[in-house]
């Protein structure tokens, strides 16, 4: 959309990433001229980093825009901490964070990338080996509640310079632009300028084939779809290992990433695909290899692959008194509780399995090894060691969990209409 013209109204509230300097601030004005937009719910969000010491003055600033527009405004001041991917990753990902953070369901958020940040990221990432990532930066995509909107995209740096300096804004200057330091500076100020001289229309013709690649991609999405439909289990977080093995080793790559996205799991690495496919598949159906990855994990066990959180076991020393009174929150993060909320007849001890443990289930004279129970109930081994064990005064085994309930702990239950509830951590939001 060509910024002499007016911006197209979205139909719902719009937050802007407001950063102050140039980009930002054409896009918050152009924004603001549009009454539909203003209409529809228009506020502006400043995210402070903190890594720049007039980090405040820029904040302050920005408030100053937003009010001579007459635009809401907040600025939120957010804690970047490197985790081993690099200043400038951590800062993007937390400012991210605070803009997902409180937006109205279907709202968008608008950033103002620009074509030329769209050549910068394709040859960023062609630079780190990526695949599908060379479509680059979409002009719409879902985001937490609502979606992330680059109506700039198809605009050159230049006309966004043109549009401040007609329009006659002023714009913050961040003096980490002037310098090499950062990759996508380094690009921007030593590389593409070379490539222009070359080859005038470089940033464009990058971006041009992000933009092909991102529709070839929307079609390999919808087929990666149906493939992972083929392959996955009754649960959304199993994969069948035979139809696995079935796939042609392309197909089988894109699945599993698919497969962990929409789990809500981190992006899958080169190496897990490596151990999945030369270690998980072929292991045999008794062992338990399993390959971790930035607090997820992918485990084999059987005829199925199993994806999710790392979750600890349940410590070996663990042991409370519980009466049912109310929820009981296990080190694990589980809680078990009682629903409706109830008393027992006499306070239960929870504690951790020890081995060799024995109950009666309902319907049967004899006892039978727990161990045993929970593998023809289908319990992998380390959701068996997250278990908490009930047992009674007197020392029987009563629950393991919600999963296996002893005779005399079901009798009791039936009798008041109650039932034992053993809820795990949120997972994940399936995308």
């Amino acid at each position: 959309m060509p910024l002499d013209s007016p911006p197209p109204s979205p139909g719902c509230p719009v937050r802007v990433a407001f950063s102050g300097g140039m980009d930002s601030t054409v896009l918050l004005h152009w924004l603001a001229s549009s009454p539909a937009v203003r209409a529809d719910g228009l506020r502006a969000l400043h995210v402070d980093h903190g890594l720049q010491p007039g980090s405040a003055a820029w904040a302050a600033r920005c408030a100053e825009v937003c009010a001579g527009l007459g635009i809401a405004f907040e600025s939120r001041r957010v804690a970047v901490h490197d985790a081993g991917d690099g200043l400038e990753a951590a800062a993007r990902a937390a400012r991210y964070d605070a803009l997902a953070d409180g937006l109205v369901p279907g709202e968008r958020v608008a950033l103002a990338h620009h074509r030329d940040d769209q050549a910068e990221t394709v040859l960023l990432r062609l630079l780190r080996g990526s695949g599908e990532g060379l479509a680059a930066m979409r002009p719409l995509r879902r985001f937490g509640a609502g979606w992330l909107w680059r109506p700039l995209l198809d605009q050159p740096r230049e006309a966004l310079a043109r549009y401040a300096r007609e329009h006659g804004l002023a714009w913050i200057e961040d003096p980490s632009n002037a310098t090499d330091h950062a990759d996508r500076n380094f690009l921007r100020r030593q590389v593409l300028p070379r490539l222009a001289d070359r080859w005038p229309g470089a940033a464009a013709g990058l971006a041009r084939s992000a933009s092909l690649l991102a529709g070839q991609a929307d079609l390999l999405s919808g087929e990666d779809a149906r493939r992972l439909a083929q392959v996955q289990g009754l649960d959304p977080a199993t994969l069948s290992v035979p139809a696995l093995k079935a796939l042609a080793p392309g197909w089988r790559d894109r699945v599993l990433r698919r497969w962990v996205r929409d789990l809500g799991l981190p992006p899958l690495p080169p190496a897990g695909l490596r151990a999945i496919t030369g270690e998980l598949l072929p292991a045999r159906e008794d062992g338990e290899p399993a390959f971790a990855w930035s607090g997820a994990v992918v485990r084999r066990w059987r005829d199925l692959l199993y994806a999710g959180p790392t979750m600890p076991p349940l410590p070996a020393d663990f042991a409370q008194a519980w009466d049912g009174r109310s929820p009981l929150a296990l080190p694990t993060g589980d809680v078990l509780s009682l629903s409706p909320a109830s008393a027992f007849d006499a306070p239960l001890r929870v504690h951790a399995r020890q081995g060799g443990e024995r109950l009666v289930l309902p319907g049967r004279a004899h006892s039978s090894e727990l161990k045993h129970v929970l593998q023809d109930l289908g319990l992998p081994p380390w959701l068996r060691a997250r278990l908490p064990l009930l047992s009674g005064p007197g020392g029987e085994l009563l629950a393991a969990g919600d999963v296996a309930i002893a005779a005399p702990l079901h009798d009791w239950l039936a009798a008041r209409g109650a039932c034992l509830r053993l809820q795990s951590p949120a997972m994940p939001r399936p995308r």
